[in-house]
């Protein structure tokens, strides 16, 4: 601070005498010094972190340390997006494909889906990277793909699919089969999976808003941000029509039904045999958007067993709606027109 104080003082001018032009610049300020006074900046420690996270000869808790705290840098959008710019997403990908343990795999899997989360720019970034195939294949458990990788890569998802439609495509080829894993993970021995996965499958299938019809002729400027991909094609946010279809195709909406009405106890963290409030919450939700948002019918069968269930559980709690599900008495009234 001194060293800086007195070169401010040296380097000083009183007047614009041109016979007293200032003195050269000093060239032997410690560089370590102005950053210890400024700062480095957000790119800066993103690098590090970088750095540090792909070496392997980092321990285990130092490489995840690093990746905790460029997670945190990537909250903001702009440092988001900086992750294109710094060329990091191909050292993130090879993080979860080949880091040598599970818990950098998952800590790599955060960074990602947090950069991802309402940022339509990052996501092209990142999907341009074919990720889905990795991403899906985690949802399979396996000795290297814990309950807690699982519950991470289904955030990635989430953070790279929602207001996606192009991605949400890529969901069906061969290659990713990511319907069909989605489907099995709500049967997964984790209820923490299950409830990721439900709550994901739920938001695709919420409809998009109706567009604003334009009111006049001259087209919309679109400014360079996080955004202007979907603003460019409206579209893109599109994912309703073929989560619709996924439902059937591959029997998601059945698997839905049996999580709520024949639940699967869970020994891995604590669970005990019966409804879980959260995923019943989060199941009547997504009931809710097919049934009524959709204006989609329910099979005989599947009537059957969620009229059943409908009536033990109001027959339990006569404000189970309210109360358990969020529903309000109108709702409620519609969803059981819909299984009558």
């Amino acid at each position: 601070m001194e060293s800086l104080l007195r070169w401010g003082i040296e380097n000083s001018t009183t007047g614009t005498d041109a016979t007293n032009p200032p003195p050269a610049p000093r060239q032997d300020l410690d560089p370590a010094i102005i950053d210890m006074i400024l700062g480095k900046s957000d790119a800066e420690l993103m690098k590090e972190d970088m750095a540090v996270a792909t070496d392997n000869s980092q321990s285990e808790s130092s490489r995840i340390d690093a990746l905790d705290h460029l997670e945190m840098l990537i909250e903001q959008i702009d440092n988001a997006n900086n992750i294109e710019k710094l060329q990091m997403w191909t050292p993130l990908q090879s993080l979860i494909t080949s880091a040598p343990t599970s818990s950098i795999k998952m800590q790599a899997l955060w960074v990602i889906g947090t950069a991802l989360q309402n940022n339509p720019a990052a996501q092209d970034a990142y999907f341009a990277h074919d990720p889905l195939p990795v991403l899906a294949g985690f949802l399979t458990p396996s000795p290297s793909s814990t309950a807690q990788t699982r519950s991470k890569a289904i955030y990635t998802m989430s953070g790279l699919l929602k207001h996606n439609a192009p991605a949400v495509a890529a969901l069906s080829r061969p290659d990713v089969d990511g319907w069909a894993k989605l489907g099995h993970a709500l049967q997964d021995p984790d209820l923490g999976v299950r409830r990721k996965a439900l709550f994901l499958l739920s938001t695709l299938l919420i409809p998009s808003a109706p567009r604003p019809t334009a009111s006049s002729s001259a087209p919309e400027t679109i400014h360079a941000n996080s955004h202007a991909a979907s603003l460019a094609d409206p579209s893109r946010t599109e994912t309703s029509a073929p989560a619709l279809h996924a439902l059937a195709a591959h029997g998601i909406l059945d698997a839905v039904v049996a999580g709520l009405t024949q639940p699967i106890p869970s020994g891995n963290d604590g669970d005990v045999p019966g409804p879980d409030a959260d995923f019943e919450e989060k199941g009547v939700a997504l009931l809710r958007t097919y049934a009524l948002a959709c204006e989609r019918e329910f099979s005989p069968s599947q009537k059957k067993a969620l009229r059943a269930w409908f009536e033990a559980e109001r027959e339990k709690d006569p404000a189970v709606a309210a109360d358990r599900w969020g529903l309000s008495s109108g709702e409620f009234d519609a969803l059981l027109a819909k299984v009558a």
